[in-house]
């Protein structure tokens, strides 16, 4: 990815409000992590000119990564539209996965069709842990596929991702540091903010 989308697209979701920093009144996540950034990129999907934007990155992403992709796959359910998008404009077939089995009807993990053998590039809006995508990475292995790889808009970089995700190629079209570069730039934050963004990323 270059440096060029990376910073425009950080700076873009700063502007749309997908991304907000608190360094001195942290949010909490589902998993529990106290965190001074929250990031919501399903809100790029309503601003067509970004959705667009990302839409393009991520398929010259794919293209130079993994040009024998034969399906693209979203994790549901974030990375579902991201991955429509990006299935239509390489006219490449699509499925879903869940991080957990329906509890009804056929109990899939997997929607749409996939074959064992078939090339997969697996779509994700973010990665903080890592630790959903490796559900969901389970799964397309039992369907004994062959996954070439795994995208996202974001990545905060977490070490617990690296480690989690050590065996997956894996790439982001923006990340925290091109993040915390755009708010500084822009007034988001202010110079004696940077210590304490960047040390929360380093301590976990």
């Amino acid at each position: 990815m270059t440096k060029t989308h990376a910073k425009e697209i950080a700076a873009k979701l700063l502007e749309i409000k997908a991304v907000f920093l608190k360094p001195h009144d942290m949010f909490t996540w589902a998993s529990g992590i106290k965190s001074p950034i929250y990031c919501d990129n399903r809100i790029t999907l309503s601003y067509p000119e970004l959705r667009t934007y990302i839409k393009n990155a991520f398929v010259e992403l794919i293209k130079k990564e993994f040009a024998d992709v034969e399906v693209i796959a979203g994790v549901a359910t974030a990375g579902i539209p991201q991955a429509a998008l990006i299935a239509d404009a390489m006219n490449l077939p699509l499925i879903y996965v869940r991080s957990s089995a329906k509890d009804h009807g056929r109990t899939n993990l997997i929607e749409g069709k996939i074959e064992e053998g078939q090339k997969v590039v697996l779509i994700e809006d973010l990665i903080s842990t890592g630790s959903s995508s490796l559900k969901v990475i389970d799964a397309l292995k039992e369907a004994q596929v062959e996954l070439l790889g795994l995208v996202s808009i974001f990545n905060y970089g977490l070490k617990s991702a690296k480690n989690n995700l050590q065996d997956i190629k894996t790439f982001s079209l923006s990340s925290y540091d091109e993040l915390l570069d755009a708010a500084l730039e822009k007034a988001y934050i202010q110079a004696e903010d940077l210590d304490l963004l960047k040390n929360w990323k380093e301590n976990l």
